[in-house]
This record gives C-alpha cells, structure tokens and sequence, in this order.
C-alpha cells in the first residue's frame, strides 16, 4: 500500500492544495464579514447573529450563508461597484467642468507632472500643451491694450 509520503511530489502537490484551500476559506471568511456589514436591509440582531454563526462555527457558518444569501451577496457587491463609479465620474466631470476653470499654467505643471510619470508620451504633452496655449491666447489677445500708432 502506498502512501501519499512514498511519493514527495505528490506531497508537495496535497500540501499545496490544502495551502491554497486554507487562503481561499479566508478570503471567503472576510468576504462574508464584510458583506455582512454592508447589507443595509439586515438589522442589528440579524447581523450580530450572521456574525456569531460565521465566526463560531466557521465551516459550517460560510457554507449556510453563502447558500442562503449568495446570490444577494453578489448584487450588492455589483451595486457597490456601480455606486463606486458613479461617484468617480461625477468627480472626475465636476473636476473637468469646474465653474473656476484653473489657469493655463495650472494645466501645464499637470501636464508635465504626468510626462515625467510616463503616463503620457512626448507627442501626446506636445499636442496637448499646443491646445492648451492655442486655447489661452485669444484671451491674451483680448485683454493686451492694442498697439499704439495703428
């Protein structure tokens, strides 16, 4: 009869297994906390309950609440993330549009705080520092007093 130790790769493969099995039980096991505080429906008592049940018996409390409240827990996590993006593209349209548009200057350092970054290329801060003083000069134009003798 052979065992699992006769076999050292085979060792090291059930070793692994059951590693990899135990990170992916505390994940789950964390996942479920924090789905447990984010459901709004649940009151206090219900989740104080959850809570005791996942953290005193662990094995048995992640199976049950991931077969009663699974798919639950997923809509709230999609709805999460969905309330996360709006709430970036509404920064990022508030930013954008501001009633206080900031200086060419301003645009500028910005611009070359992201070349030196590497988050944008050379030809892409040239473009868009020519937009950026091709845009500022009619102002320029408008408020230099106009030469004098013509």
């Amino acid at each position: 009869m052979y065992l699992a130790y006769d076999f050292p790769l085979l060792s090291v493969f059930w070793s692994m297994l059951w590693f990899f099995l135990w990170i992916l039980w505390f994940i789950l096991l964390f996942r479920i906390i924090t789905d447990i505080f984010r459901d709004h429906d649940m009151n206090g008592w219900a989740k104080a309950g959850w809570l005791a049940f996942v953290v005193l018996l662990p094995f048995l409390g992640i199976l049950v609440y991931v077969i009663a409240r699974g798919k639950d827990m997923g809509r709230r996590e999609i709805a999460q993330a969905r309330a996360q993006q709006q709430e970036f593209d509404s920064y990022i349209r508030k930013t954008a549009t501001g009633s206080a548009r900031s200086g060419s200057v301003d645009e500028l350092v910005r611009l070359s705080e992201l070349r030196s970054k590497d988050a944008i290329t050379d030809e892409e801060f040239r473009r868009a520092k020519a937009l950026i003083l091709t845009d500022d000069q009619p102002a320029a134009a408008q408020s230099s007093p106009p030469a004098a003798g013509h």
